[in-house]
């Protein structure tokens, strides 16, 4: 049982050194979402989002549903200088995503206002990721409907 504890202490010290500029977390919103950040530089950061999505089920079921975006940092606020930093940013990508009924793809963009703690490498937003693009079914293809109801609060720990 001591080997198996230090075994996990140590994996996580070598993880920690090895994983600046990731962040991990989950997305509530029209859906449940796992996501991954990675910083590549001080302004950029790549999301991937994947999960299921509850907001456009035409048939009562969840569709699975995954983004990729690329996130600049546009701005940061130091409204509160004691616990954190406020953030706003924004970006650009694809989602996509579908049941055994329909599924879609589209252009997604990203609006997102967030605060990262100092304290704790917690940061918390609330994003808009509207999706424009076809929807397609078994029957017709439209335009997907219910990619502009696409709001999010999502929750991140930031090596």
């Amino acid at each position: 049982m001591k080997k198996l504890f230090l075994l996990i202490v140590a994996s996580l010290f070598v993880t920690g050194a090895f994983a600046q500029n990731w962040a991990v977390g989950a997305r509530v919103g029209s859906g449940l979402q796992a996501v991954g950040q990675y910083g590549y530089n001080a302004n950029n950061y790549v999301e991937a989002r994947l999960g299921a999505c509850w907001l456009d089920t035409k048939h009562g079921g969840i569709t699975a549903d995954a983004t990729v975006l690329h996130n600049w940092k546009i701005y940061t606020m130091d409204w509160t200088p004691s616990a954190g930093e406020w953030f706003f940013d924004a970006g650009v990508g694809l989602s996509g995503g579908g049941d055994r009924y329909h599924g879609y793809v589209g252009i997604a963009g990203m609006a997102r206002l967030g605060f990262t703690f100092y304290e704790v490498p917690l940061s918390i937003s609330v994003d808009y990721t509207p999706v424009i693009g076809p929807n397609f079914s078994k029957v017709h293809t439209d335009l997907h409907n219910m990619g502009f109801a696409n709001l999010g609060i999502t929750c991140t720990y930031n090596f």
